[in-house]
């Protein structure tokens, strides 16, 4: 009865009428209570229905009370600020709805929950929490929170007696009770809270709206439909890089800078389970890693031991949800149980491409057959991915505007990661999968037109995927892929993506040399592609040096007249011209037209390109009624050959009318641009790179006639558009940013125009050089615009400047 540590027996133990009298008591109040346990015991009724047997009023446990309460928060909760306003509007207000808080498993529902749960206890409302096990335990919690709302005995016994459904006279007290919420935690298997295999969507079972307090359920499962008109599904998002660096700052605070902790936050996709796992292990004594920087560079190679890790209790539900390598199988094996078998190999799919939106299209029933050696349809795999998507194991990326972009669908990035760890780590043929993808890739590279607009898009989303497939082991040598790579680089050329089509043309290559040797045909095909792509990307000098070594093999093995070396010998002038070369580029211009005018004749289409390129040289040169002869040929010969509106007619109407503008020929020049402009615009869109070339082009021409307000509006428009799709030092960029400082010094406002010229300046010198005919210009554009700084009127403009002009690399 008692563990009494003293040095002496303690005064009344040593009376034996007193200790006998406790006993005593103790024994009929032991008798007592089994009579009342044995009451309780002879009422079957609600467990022979599938029911849990309620406790009676004003006498529940402490320890069945105590399974009611919401959990402790291990802290603050960020990051759902916007999340928990609105729950708390609706706590306020149910209005005859409830709340379902949806999302992937380790999204955070039950942080948000229990956050509400806070500020419901707060505001002095009852809160009951209750932890979905099965249909039987939750009867019984949901028949103890009624009762401590005050459910009566009497009504208890109807519902025993089979007189009244036990959900709803649980439900009849709860509406009659003011001010609570009841949370029930888990319930990733709705079509199981029954009673007797009810839709949650009746509302006739344990899942009801409420008017006078908040029902609020978490479920992996976010399907409307499942949770019917009244259900306000709120659909967890994963956490900014500031709140989950907040996140990892608060579990290790001596683990790194909050700079380096939002970093992290963002690599690990902002999902609270692995910011929470993570900011543990950081914090741990025993740890390897202990710092944010420290983790982040382990995880792209320790991934399967960091959070990637296997447990040998991950079988259990409870254990499993709690571990990020585990958490998405119990929703997995709940999709399987569900009649969706598909959805683990589409899963691991999707895990093999690359961390970017994937079309459906992609996903097609052959894929999925190859993958897994499984005969499926249409039907099957699209049951999977709609699955995958209510479970919150993939979403649907959204557009510019915030619409969600259908057709497309995207993993989180941790999921993905761990996913295709497991599968790699765990499967007897780990390359199955990814054989069965490449080919897929392949098949559908060869579907997009490279020179139609209406398949850019297209190609923009097999990019990123068909580059994740270049960089896998298994496919350094395929061929078919470099050459699925390359249609796609000269699509994306193209459609004026020049950084993915860069990427796209290196990959194509680096496989093509490495399986058919340097000099191979091939090879020499693909290492000129590249060139044009680095130049294109304002590379010049690597693209000068590769067409330097293309051209010396093509005119060993082939000759000097054959049209691929002649086609190396322009391509390699265009680079000279770009490096300020311009001699050099017009010689070897020169010697290209000839030779192509002997063995081609004038009006071939290869002959007009040489004819274009050589007037372009020659206007670097200064000799600008020779390069306007050129253009007029040159315009004349594609109109005949090609039509008015063809590209290389507009590319060659844009270069006679830069020509144009350096005669003095401005309002000409104005004029043409402005048609070259809106045939592009049309034709190619608005953003497109030709597009903003003639538009910043026009800008030009409209600031030398006059007009330097309209032609200030265009540069900024096409250098904003410039910066964010080539970059701030691609050469268009520079040229654009110029040419918006000679407007703005027109306009009068020097210590801008000034600040520019600096800018370009600085760039220049670090690309091209000091000594760069372009860095030159900026140079005394810089001088010009600092005199105007210096005097408030000044009587002599400053040099005006022409825009790079767009050349053809054929």
């Amino acid at each position: 009865m008692t563990n009494y540590a003293a040095s002496a027996v303690p005064d009344w133990a040593s009376r034996p009428w007193v200790v006998w009298s406790v006993f005593g008591v103790l024994a009929v109040g032991a008798m007592g209570l089994g009579l009342v346990s044995r009451r309780l015991d002879a009422t079957g009724s609600p467990m022979s229905r599938g029911q849990a047997r309620p406790v009676p009023a004003g006498r529940a446990p402490v320890a069945g009370m105590a399974s009611l309460r919401a959990p402790e928060s291990a802290g603050p909760v960020r990051g759902r600020d916007g999340e928990l306003d609105s729950l708390r509007a609706l706590l306020a207000r149910p209005e005859g709805r409830y709340a379902v808080v949806g999302g992937v498993g380790g999204i955070g529902k039950t942080t948000l929950a229990s956050a509400l749960a806070g500020v419901a206890r707060a505001e002095g409302r009852s809160v009951f929490w209750i932890r979905w096990r099965g249909t039987e335990e939750l009867a019984e919690q949901m028949t103890r929170a009624a009762l401590a709302c005050g459910l009566p005995e009497t009504r208890l016994e109807e519902a025993r007696a089979g007189r009244a459904g036990l959900p709803d006279v649980v439900w009849e007290q709860l509406e009659r009770t003011a001010a609570w919420l009841l949370v029930i935690d888990n319930v990733d298997t709705p079509q199981a809270v029954g009673p007797d295999g009810e839709a949650v969507a009746s509302y006739r079972g344990w899942i009801r709206p409420g008017g006078r307090g908040l029902l609020l359920v978490t479920s992996r499962n976010t399907d409307p439909v499942v949770w019917g008109p009244r259900a306000i599904v709120h659909r967890v998002a994963p956490l900014e890089p500031a709140a989950g660096g907040q996140v990892l700052c608060d579990a290790a605070p001596h683990a790194g800078t909050p700079e380096e902790a939002r970093a992290l936050a963002d690599r690990l996709g902002g999902l609270p389970l692995a910011l929470h796992a993570v900011g543990r292990y950081l914090a741990a004594t025993g740890s390897r890693h202990h710092t944010f920087t420290a983790y982040a560079a382990a995880l792209d190679t320790q991934l399967g031991t960091l959070l990637g890790a296997p447990h040998p209790r991950a079988g259990d539900p409870d254990v499993g949800r709690t571990l990020v390598r585990h958490t998405w199988e119990l929703s997995l094996d709940q999709l399987a149980a569900d009649g969706h078998p598909l959805a683990r190999p589409v899963l691991r799919l999707l895990s093999l491409l690359a961390a970017a939106p994937v079309p459906v299209s992609l996903l097609t029933p052959e894929l999925v057959t190859g993958a897994t050696g499984r005969q499926t349809g249409v039907t099957e795999v699209e049951a999977a991915l709609n699955g995958l998507h209510t479970y919150g194991l993939l979403d649907t990326p959204a557009h510019h505007d915030g619409h969600p972009a259908l057709g497309l669908v995207v993993l989180h990035p941790v999921v993905r990661e761990i996913t295709a760890h497991a599968h790699t780590a765990e499967s007897t043929d780990p390359y199955r999968y990814q054989r069965a993808l490449v080919s897929r890739l392949i098949e559908a590279a060869r579907g997009v037109t490279e020179a139609r607009s209406a398949d850019w898009d297209r190609a923009r989303l097999l990019a990123p995927h068909l580059l994740a497939a270049t960089a896998h082991p298994a496919e350094e040598h395929h061929r078919d892929l470099a050459d699925a790579a390359d249609h796609i680089g000269r699509s994306l050329t193209e459609g004026g993506a020049y950084g993915t089509a860069l990427q796209l043309r290196q990959a194509a290559h680096r496989i093509t040399a490495r399986s058919s040797g340097p000099d191979h045909p091939d090879t020499l095909d693909s290492r000129n592609d590249l060139a044009n792509a680095l130049d294109l990307f304002g590379r010049h000098q690597e693209a000068a040096d590769l067409h330097q070594q293309v051209l010396t093999a093509r005119e060993r093995i082939l000759g000097a007249d054959h049209p691929d070396t002649l086609l190396s010998r322009s391509n390699l002038a265009n680079a000279l011209d770009h490096l300020g070369r311009h001699q050099e580029a017009a010689d070897h211009h020169r010697h290209v037209l000839a030779t192509r005018e002997r063995v081609l004749g004038p009006d071939h289409v290869h002959t007009l390109h040489s004819r274009n390129n050589l007037g372009l040289a020659l206007g670097y040169l200064g000799r600008h009624r020779e390069a306007a002869g050129f253009h007029r040929e040159a315009l004349s010969g594609y109109e005949r050959a090609l039509g008015a509106d063809h590209p290389d007619s507009l590319n060659s109407r844009n270069n006679l009318a830069l020509t144009l503008d350096h005669l003095g020929r401005h309002r000409e020049a104005a004029d043409l641009h402005r048609q070259v402009h809106g045939t592009y615009e049309q034709l190619l869109g608005p953003d497109h790179p030709d597009t903003l070339h003639s538009r910043d082009n026009l800008g030009l021409a409209l600031d030398h006639i006059g007009r330097h307000q309209d032609a200030a509006d265009l540069h900024r428009q096409v250098l904003g558009a410039y910066e964010r799709t080539l970059g701030a030092a691609h050469p268009s960029t520079l040229t654009c940013r110029s040419n918006l400082g000679l407007a703005l010094e027109h306009l009068g406002h020097p210590h801008e125009a000034a600040e520019l010229h600096r800018q370009v300046l600085a760039a220049r010198e670090g690309i091209l050089g000091p000594d760069h005919p372009h860095t030159l210009q900026s140079r005394a554009h810089l001088a010009t615009a600092l005199t105007a700084v210096r005097q408030a009127d000044t009587t002599s403009r400053p040099p005006r400047r022409r825009r790079f002009p767009t050349t053809r690399r054929t």
